[in-house]
């Protein structure tokens, strides 16, 4: 009896135990199954905030821009004049004049970048792009293709202004260069080495603004061009990216991408080391409004002063104890310096706030004026400065 007893009970035990571990096996898989669909929710999440965190200012900045992006094909008619070696014999010419020469025209294509500015066509790029083309082609990033035409263009400033027919047109909103900051996010838009062709869309390369207010000199006849004001970047800028603009993380443009420094010893080879200029944009904005009122800028001036870069030689000449600066050498009679008072052996140290200690620096601030403007010279005479203003004359013709 006592045998039976203990038996029934192992039994109910065994029973207990065994309805026991099946409870927590379907508890286990309850639990199993919970933190499954956990872990899966957590990788949506995740795999969310990373497709979130790939557009950001940059991205965004692009999206909006790129439509107003276009590349620029020109054709430039040049002429080279021929002469037999015969013909050019000073007494042939005596006699027959220039009957021996033979001018021949050639056409040179070019390319490079610029953007849409207004809902009705008015493109920017630079003059050294488009300023002396005979035909230009611009290409839009649907893939349409419209000739434009000279509004106006500036050498110095090396700034054009183009137009294409058309309405509702993508365009870009200028900003300012004045508040640029050094080491705030910039995107480079354009048409490197002729991309822009190959499928209708910008080419973009972002880089921080490396320094600002940069000054420099570019000889190119009749006259130089003068760069003033330069943002620097180290956005990738190549040939063929000259005239796009150089926009902010809002995708408001700063700036326009015009010269590069290079390793290259060729101009279709010219590729980026880091080290770009652009024109700023509020510059660019006051060229733009001579142009579309006048679309050329009366620059054929001149001062009447020989200028030389003050050293130590030309100090002693002169009796100056100065070691930087700009020596009125030579001056024309009868010429705006002249008339002005300026005279010969004085030191210019100043043009209308800007300082002058190199040549450089007085051809800058010489070369970006106008006729008729006039000019303040700081100039230091006998120890002493004096203040002179000079009316710069329409340039005598000969």
């Amino acid at each position: 009896m006592i045998y039976r007893t203990i038996f029934a009970a192992t039994l109910i035990i065994a029973f207990l135990i065994s309805c026991e571990a099946q409870s927590n096996n379907e508890s286990n898989k309850k639990n199993d199954l919970a933190l499954n669909e956990n872990r899966v929710e957590k990788l949506s999440t995740t795999n969310n905030d990373i497709s979130n965190s790939r557009r950001n200012a940059i991205t965004d900045a692009i999206a909006i821009c790129s439509p107003a992006i276009v590349g620029i094909n020109v054709t430039e008619v040049r002429q080279v004049v021929y002469r037999h070696p015969f013909l050019d014999d000073p007494m042939f010419r005596r006699f027959f004049g220039n009957s021996g020469s033979r001018v021949q025209e050639y056409e040179v294509q070019g390319l490079g970048s610029g953007f849409i500015i207004s809902p009705d066509g008015y493109i920017l790029s630079n003059h050294h792009v488009a300023g002396n083309a005979s035909k230009i082609i611009v290409t839009m990033t649907d893939g349409t293709k419209h000739e434009a035409e000279i509004i106006g263009s500036d050498m110095v400033t090396d700034v054009a202004l183009l137009k294409i027919k058309g309405n509702n047109l993508p365009y870009l909103k200028l900003g300012t260069s004045s508040d640029a900051i050094i080491g705030e996010w910039v995107i480079a838009f354009g048409n490197p080495f002729g991309l822009f062709d190959r499928n209708a869309k910008p080419t973009v390369t972002v880089g921080v603004v490396s320094n600002n207010n940069i000054n420099m000199l570019h000889e190119d006849s009749p006259y130089n061009r003068v760069y003033r004001g330069m943002l620097q970047t180290d956005a990738a800028i190549s040939s063929g990216n000259s005239g796009g603009p150089l926009v902010n993380s809002l995708g408001e443009v700063i700036a326009m991408n015009t010269i590069i420094y290079s390793t290259s010893q060729n101009r279709q080879g010219a590729g980026s080391i880091g080290i770009g200029f652009s024109i700023p944009i509020d510059r660019v904005k006051k060229i733009v409004e001579l142009l579309k009122s006048k679309s050329q800028i009366d620059r054929d001036y001149y001062t009447g002063i020989e200028p030389r870069e003050l050293d130590e030689q030309l100090a002693r000449y002169i009796g100056s104890n100065l070691q930087e600066g700009v020596v009125v050498f030579g001056m024309l009679n009868n010429s705006p310096a002249e008339k002005s008072g300026v005279k010969l052996g004085d030191v210019v140290s100043e043009i209308d706030g800007y300082k002058i200690l190199r040549l450089e620096d007085y051809l800058i601030a010489t070369g970006d004026a106008v006729t008729g403007q006039t000019l303040n010279f700081k100039v230091l005479r006998d120890g002493k400065e004096h203040s002179v203003n000079l009316k710069l004359e329409q340039r005598p013709r000969r």
